[in-house]
């Protein structure tokens, strides 16, 4: 710990001490030691004694073992080194001057001196009980305690502002150099009181003790801790009151000592001056004492050093947002604009950068907005979604990212469908009409993210690029980010794990649908593997990926567990009681409408097509996509027709009890090049090195006619496998 640091809040501790106990013989000199003295409306006499000492102060008498004890923890200035490695003798000195400074303002009651001008002064139980629940229910997520005075009276509303949009209440006082923040805001008419969340407690940091001794009784009152059970109670207050102490303008000693006492608290102290910083955590969650000069980032810096986890409580776009409109859809007539699917390029991603490269709650539009859109149209789109958090790990952000399926479908008049570069959305007309823009969408994401991962998120911002150069410029870093996360399942195999996972995020499409997430087949968006399945229960125990316990093999060529189907059973609203792994034929696991790609029958040729979401032309069997679609989705199962993600095709499991991958005989020029590689090594471990050769695609054969023409003439195997029906 600094020297200077330490110096200075051990003289400001020395300081308070001694005028209060000036101030206390003056008061048992003129009153005697048997005066009644009392804070207004408190059932914890002295609280911060009350909690730490057991101390029930009732008289002048009373206050003298409290003001001893104080006394007892002073310490002498240190000497030598500039570095402490400790941070001991400061915060004894600290709780001194919690001690001290709260003798001092209950001697001001008892003399008429406090509540200061246009302040509230000691916060009484009522207040207490009716904000402080909202600190330790997550309803308010913290509090700051602002010392001093801002630059200027607009930068002084702007910070306060900031806190404000954020529901952390703020407690405003002190001064530097004779001007408080208080007299600030009332030059720029700004309300104060407990209904705008700006409570000023005083003029001198003295004062400081109000917000801190509220705190220290929510240990008491909501922690239902006992008077003197010190320790306990300030580490409920690090726990579950996220509160910090914000210091405008120079530090004194006495701030020091305060600051000292408030980190005793957990309470970090976050500076808008050149001071000497306490960076490692160790009392306090995260770092002690931070500076930060740019005020335009002081907030931010604020709930970083705290940890407060910002909750958006409501969300401000122009439409009604709810769970219930989830499985709303936008059919074409309804639309005024597009994004994705099959109509233009877009993409959605989420990447994790540093704290410091992140401004929360940042949202940009760089290329047109939905006005400039032609109706009926459809324009390009990449959201593009960079978070931070102390807690944010890389293996989170495919979880993340699925999630803005769901984030965005809860808006009224928006559609969304797919993921990754696969996605497709629309904005209805009456959305439009109201108001609904495409900067909307990052407002929604950027809420939901704080509302549903505050755990791990600490910050979100989200840009949203509509032009196709942008677009096309950003993608290449997405796709290149989907194909490392695909590749960490390299290795693994179904038989190596006894546990699965389902997938229920698709339910408001299909109520009976669910993926089983496999290490050898992932859920049949393409986004999901095994391993996000498993993390993403980690982060939310009751979300969409459960654990399933395989239990007893009932068929180890189909893929059959009794476990497996205990659980499809019930998740299925107890609509199917079968799935098969690895078979397209019986009991095939069920499909949603977000898959990647279709498979389907042949019988002429004895084996399957693929063909891929982005493909608008006509498929050998007289279907385009969507109209496969049509009767493939809806969480019924259909012998000889799926959807799945595209990488399962490479899978050694691909419908392996159906032929497997010799069994392709027709999919799209498209998807056989977005597989490349991957597909070639497959046909080699199955010694067939040549069948992707074999394999028709559209600009052999459109017709099963042409399609079994094309098959006799390069001899596929599938021709003389065993028939499928």
């Amino acid at each position: 710990m600094s020297k200077i640091v330490a110096a200075a809040a051990i003289r400001g501790a020395r300081k308070i001490v001694k005028e209060a106990e000036e101030f206390l013989n003056k008061a048992i000199k003129e009153k005697g030691k048997d005066q009644k003295v009392e804070f207004p409306e408190t059932a914890y006499f002295l609280p911060m004694a009350y909690a730490l000492l057991g101390a029930e102060v009732k008289t002048l008498r009373d206050m003298v073992p409290v003001l001893e004890e104080a006394k007892s923890l002073l310490r002498e200035e240190p000497s030598g080194s500039l570095w402490l490695p400790y941070l001991g003798d400061a915060l004894d000195s600290g709780i001194a001057t919690l001690l001290g400074e709260e003798i001092i303002v209950a001697l001001r009651y008892l003399y008429g001196k406090e509540p200061q001008p246009d302040c509230v002064g000691f916060y009484t139980d009522t207040w207490m009980r009716s904000y402080g629940i909202q600190l330790v229910d997550g309803r308010m997520p913290g509090f700051a305690a602002i010392l001093g005075a801002a630059p200027d009276s607009k930068t002084a509303v702007e910070i306060v502002r900031e806190l404000q949009k954020r529901n952390i209440i703020c407690f405003v006082g002190s001064n530097h150099n004779g001007t408080s923040i208080i007299d600030q805001l009332k030059e720029e008419n700004v309300q104060m009181g407990w209904e705008t969340y700006i409570v000023p407690y005083g003029r001198d940091t003295i004062t400081g003790i109000y917000p801190l001794n509220w705190a220290i009784r929510s240990a008491l009152t909501f922690g239902g801790l006992k008077k003197g059970e010190a320790v306990k109670c300030l580490k409920y207050c690090q726990n579950r009151v996220f509160a910090f102490g914000l210091a405008l303008g120079e530090l004194d000693d006495i701030k020091y000592a305060t600051g000292a006492g408030a980190i005793n608290m957990g309470f970090p102290v976050i500076a808008d001056t050149d001071i000497p910083e306490i960076r490692p955590s160790g009392i306090c969650t995260y770092e002690h004492l931070v500076k930060q000069l740019d005020h335009k980032k002081l907030v931010p810096t604020c709930i970083q050093v705290r940890g407060v986890k910002v909750r958006v409580t409501e969300i401000p776009i122009p439409v009604a947002y709810s769970a219930a409109f989830e499985g709303e859809t936008v059919r074409k007539e309804q639309m005024y604009v597009q994004f994705g699917g099959k109509y233009s390029t877009a993409f959605e991603y989420v990447t994790t950068r540093d704290l410091d490269k992140v401004e929360d709650g940042k949202i940009e539009v760089i290329g047109p907005e939905v006005e400039e859109a032609e109706e009926g149209g459809a324009m390009p789109l990449g959201i593009y979604v960079e978070v931070a958090g102390r807690k944010m790990q890389k293996d989170f952000e495919p979880i993340l990212e699925r999630q803005i399926h769901t984030f965005l479908n809860e808006a009224m008049g928006i559609f969304h469908m797919g993921q990754r570069d696969l996605n497709w959305l629309r904005i209805s007309k009456d959305a439009k009409k109201k108001g609904f823009k495409i900067r909307h969408f990052g407002v929604i994401i950027h809420a939901r993210l704080h509302d549903t991962f505050g755990a791990i998120v600490d910050k979100a911002q989200v840009t949203i690029y509509t032009r196709q150069e942008d677009v096309e410029k950003y993608i290449s870093e997405a796709k290149k980010a989907y194909q490392e996360r695909d590749e960490r399942m390299a290795g693994m195999t179904d038989e190596s794990v006894d546990t699965f996972y389902s997938c229920t995020l698709c339910q408001s499409f299909a109520p009976n649908h669910l993926c089983m997430v496999k290490p050898e087949r992932l859920g049949l968006c393409g986004a999901y593997t095994w391993l996000d399945a498993r993390a993403c229960f980690e982060l939310n125990p009751t979300g969409p990926n459960q654990p399933v316990k395989k239990g007893e093999c009932l068929d180890p060529v189909r893929g059959e567990w009794k476990g497996v189907n205990d659980f499809i059973y019930q998740k299925s609203n107890k609509t199917l009681d079968r799935f098969h792994g690895y078979s397209i034929m019986t009991c095939p696991e069920t499909s949603c409408g977000c898959f990647e790609c279709i498979i389907a029958i042949i019988p002429e040729t004895n084996g399957f097509m693929i063909v891929n979401r982005e493909f608008a032309g006509m498929t050998p069997i007289g279907m385009t996509f969507s109209t496969l679609a049509g009767s493939v989705g809806g969480g019924a199962q259909t012998p000889g027709f799926m959807g799945i993600g595209r990488l399962y095709i490479v899978s050694r499991k691909f419908i392996s009890a159906d032929g497997g991958i010799k069994r392709l005989v027709w999919m799209t020029k498209e998807l056989k090049e977005a597989l490349g590689d991957k597909f070639k090594k497959r046909c080699e471990e199955e010694g067939v090195p040549d069948l992707i050769d074999k394999i028709a695609d559209e600009t052999v054969a459109t017709t099963t006619e042409e399609l079994l023409s094309y098959l006799q003439k390069v001899k596929h195997p599938a021709l003389e496998m065993e028939p499928l029906v």
